[in-house]
């Protein structure tokens, strides 16, 4: 049962609410408030600030939380580690990757997939921020974002490429019959692009800085299929990354741009350092250590491309 208590504290941490922590649990909220008030007793300290609702935590509170996070994340390390014994990995392998990496996951998920066929996966599209922030308090084993200026203190690090920026244009704009762009030239264009609070969106304006471009931005989204779709069906241009060209074509009724001058950033997987190192997001990063995705994406991004009703 102790355990369990451990887990609702957490939820209700996430949640800050008993009802919804309660949903998020499979249990009933009385047998929730019950299970952490029984956890008080037993330690002899009030965690949970109440009224009629739920207030927060105590200071108290917050320290016992820190140690609860730690001691599930223990639990669940020592459940891989048995799984891992028996040469065959079980469990969920939970992610947080930034938005424009979506595709790069895919690649190694499906790497993954292949070593671990058991294994399942939970993948969040979130802001490097929090991405970090979820790591720290073990609600996510690996992510996948943005290495440069980022502290990484108490982190595993791999960097995995250096993300290159193209431009992404309607099929049939003019643009789409040069061979290149470049970032001076993009101040005319209506723009689609990532919302501003997201890193991609934010080392996009460092380049328009770098070019002094004021960018005419029509539309901003959190979503890559919204940005990728105002291309397609709006008539807007977007800045997007090379990762996307490891497919077969660009998205249907688009093309992309090579950008001069060249901007990169580092992209890579990021895990909390443990001792011992959890099996589940080692096995990812042993497999991604494999892969060679600045390759991939370099070759992509300078072979000629078929147009997409030509491949089969």
């Amino acid at each position: 049962m102790f355990f369990r208590q451990l887990e609702y504290l957490v939820t209700l941490a996430r949640e800050k609410h008993f009802a919804r922590a309660a949903d998020a649990c499979h249990v009933s909220q009385p047998a929730l408030s019950t299970a952490i008030r029984h956890l008080e007793e037993e330690l002899g300290v009030a965690i949970v600030q109440r009224d009629r609702r739920f207030l927060g935590f105590t200071p108290e509170g917050e320290r016992i939380l820190a140690w609860a996070r730690h001691s599930l994340a223990a639990l669940s390390g020592l459940r891989q580690e048995a799984s891992a014994a028996q040469r065959h990995l079980t469990g969920v392998l939970r992610a947080g990757i930034v938005p424009t990496g979506a595709a790069v996951m895919s690649r190694l998920t499906g790497a993954c997939r292949a070593a671990h066929p058991d294994l399942n996966y939970s993948i969040l599209s979130l802001s490097s921020g929090e991405i970090l922030r979820r790591l720290d308090e073990y609600e996510l084993d690996v992510g996948l974002m943005y290495l440069d200026d980022i502290g990484t203190e108490g982190f595993r690090v791999l960097p995995l490429y250096r993300e290159r920026y193209m431009l992404l244009v309607p099929e049939a704009a003019p643009e789409a019959a040069l061979p290149a762009g470049q970032w001076k030239e993009l101040a005319h264009l209506p723009l689609c692009l990532l919302t501003p609070n997201m890193q991609n969106r934010q080392v996009v304006n460092s380049a328009f800085r770098r070019a002094a471009v004021q960018p005419y931005v029509v539309v901003e989204t959190d979503s890559m299929t919204a940005l990728l779709a105002h291309v397609r069906q709006a008539g807007l241009y977007s800045v997007v990354p090379h990762s996307l060209l490891g497919f077969p074509a660009p998205p249907l009724g688009t093309r992309m741009l090579p950008l001069t001058p060249e901007f990169t950033r580092g992209i890579g997987l990021i895990t909390l350092v443990q001792d011992p190192p959890a099996p589940l997001p080692s096995a990812i990063l042993g497999i991604a250590e494999t892969l060679d995705l600045q390759g991939l994406f370099d070759v992509a991004s300078t072979a000629p491309r078929q147009p997409v009703s030509d491949i089969r």
